[in-house]
């Protein structure tokens, strides 16, 4: 007999999946002020990316760039809480996970400077 909790019409399933991630972003925004940084830096950019992308590609990769900043620190964090959650004692294996999760951040905020900076760039008078 088939499990009605596998169905891909199980909307209770949907529901209960889009509570846990609400609770994870409320918990990124209370506890993460490098994530409630970038979250005020995609509030005021994305509405500036949409209106100064000149078509749907460039106001995509102008939004899409502030996004993965945002999911990538989300990521990040995860990694934090379930490096911390094993143990406060420091081990190499445990300073290396989060020196990996900053590091992708950095490169996540680079590509979207460099995202914004290429598609404005030929606009600068």
């Amino acid at each position: 007999m088939k499990d009605p909790r596998n169905s891909s019409l199980d909307f209770t399933r949907v529901w209960r999946a889009a509570g846990y991630s609400a609770a994870g972003f409320r918990a990124a925004a209370r506890g993460e002020a490098a994530f409630r940084q970038e979250l005020i830096l995609f509030v005021v950019l994305a509405p500036l990316g949409a209106w100064l992308g000149d078509n749907g590609i460039e106001r995509a990769l102008l939004i899409g760039s502030l996004l993965l900043v945002l999911i990538v620190e989300l990521l990040n964090t995860a990694v934090e809480a379930t490096v911390d959650r094993i143990g406060n004692e420091r081990h190499r294996l445990s300073a290396e996970a989060k020196d990996i999760g900053s590091a992708a951040v950095l490169l996540s905020i680079l590509a979207a400077v460099l995202t914004w900076g290429l598609i404005l760039w030929p606009h600068i008078p």
